[in-house]
């Protein structure tokens, strides 16, 4: 394809050079000036233009070629004005496409090249007015080509600055979109994994007591439907929130629910015992974490509630919340069988856990606990320091 195209462009510009040379010795035979065109006149006049053909792939080489040519043109006084088209058009072509400094400094030789030829055509009566003309027009197509040049450079850059500052518009539209979707996802994954595995839990304690050949005890049976009601009353309210993000731009005037944050964690253990787990909650020391953490640190413990309920085999599991030296420490410890949710230890959960802890600059640890079953440790940074850290993992 290039070389179809650099042929082609030789063909035009070969058409074009003889064009230029049929009009040149045409004027020059119509206006002979101070020597009539005759043969030799013809054949140097014609020569001068055939360094054209190659204008585009050796610009310089064809200027050079054209002004040497055309030189013993002029000094032999045939019509000047013929062979100057030919030169200007050389050299607006070298001005266009070579290198600037290389285009000043030809335009230079050019002019002083011109001058010569001036001087050396005074001795036979050519007007100081004309020799200024020739001087002028070839300084004004130096010039005139720079300064095109220049604008064009400046336009270039103006709009790749603009092309660029849309490609980065774009780029961070695309994160912001993508770390919503994962925000989302998360928050779908912790509150429908938690609600679906509590009410199933529930719902397999409800009908255990409705097959059971002992004595149906009413108030038993309606507390776990309770509980069923409740779980999924919280989750309907969790959900609504959590999809009122895609909604928005619809619902610009509707207050926006949250989740719970750390005051919420109590529930989420008394949901803990609703699905027949031993669960107790203590906590220690004093603080008062920012909403962002508390939403991260409700979730971290509703995920391991769920994995515990789920997957751990457990009858009893502890969380216990710390807050000293401004870090909150999450512990939730189970006595199952000491394996992470799905026995890899590469869930979703964990890997949800762990992003939103990093989101406030915190970090989750699991592993089989010391004493067996297994455990979450999660450290939340109190105060300005999550905002800190959220802005640092940011960057």
């Amino acid at each position: 394809m290039v070389i179809k195209d650099r042929i082609r462009g030789t063909a035009l510009d070969a058409l074009l050079a003889a064009g230029l040379a049929g009009c040149a010795v045409a004027a020059a035979a119509r206006w002979p000036g101070v020597r009539p065109l005759d043969g030799p006149g013809t054949l140097m006049l014609v020569a001068a233009h055939v360094p054209l053909t190659w204008r585009r792939r050796r610009p310089g080489t064809a200027l050079a070629a054209v002004v040497a040519l055309a030189l013993p043109f002029h000094l032999l006084q045939y019509q000047h004005h013929a062979a100057a088209p030919a030169e200007i058009f050389a050299l607006f072509t070298f001005a266009v496409l070579g290198h600037r400094v290389r285009t000043v400094l030809a335009g230079t030789a050019a002019l002083l090249l011109a001058c010569a030829v001036i001087f050396a055509m005074g001795a036979s009566g050519r007007s100081g007015i004309e020799q200024v003309g020739v001087i002028e027009a070839i300084v004004a197509v130096v010039v005139g080509v720079q300064g095109w040049r220049v604008h064009r450079a400046r336009m270039a850059a103006i709009t790749e600055r603009a092309e660029r500052a849309e490609r980065t518009r774009d780029e961070e539209a695309r994160r912001r979109v993508a770390e919503e979707r994962l925000r989302i996802a998360r928050d779908l994954h912790d509150l429908l994994a938690h609600s679906v595995t509590v009410i199933g839990v529930q719902a397999g304690a409800a009908a255990h007591l409705v097959k059971s050949h002992r004595p149906l005890d009413r108030t038993e049976l309606a507390g776990t439907l309770d509980g069923i009601a409740a779980t999924c009353r919280d989750t309907r309210t969790e959900l609504r929130a959590t999809l009122q993000v895609l909604r928005e731009h619809e619902d610009a005037g509707v207050p926006r629910a949250v989740p719970p944050g750390a005051a919420g964690i109590a529930e989420l253990v008394e949901a803990a015992r609703a699905a027949g787990l031993e669960a107790v909650l203590t906590e220690r020391g004093e603080g008062r974490e920012e909403p962002e953490a508390g939403i991260v640190a409700y979730r971290i413990v509703q995920e391991a509630l769920t994995n515990v309920v789920k997957h751990a085999r457990a009858s009893g599991v502890e969380v216990a919340l710390e807050r000293e030296g401004g870090v909150l420490r999450i512990t939730v410890a189970d006595n199952g069988r000491g394996r992470a949710a799905g026995g890899t230890g590469t869930g979703f959960g964990i890997i949800g856990m762990t992003e939103r802890a990093r989101s406030v600059g915190g970090t989750v640890e699991t592993g089989p606990g010391a004493a067996g079953g297994f455990v979450v440790t999660a450290l939340l940074p109190l105060g300005a320091a999550a905002g800190a850290g959220r802005r640092a993992d940011a960057r």
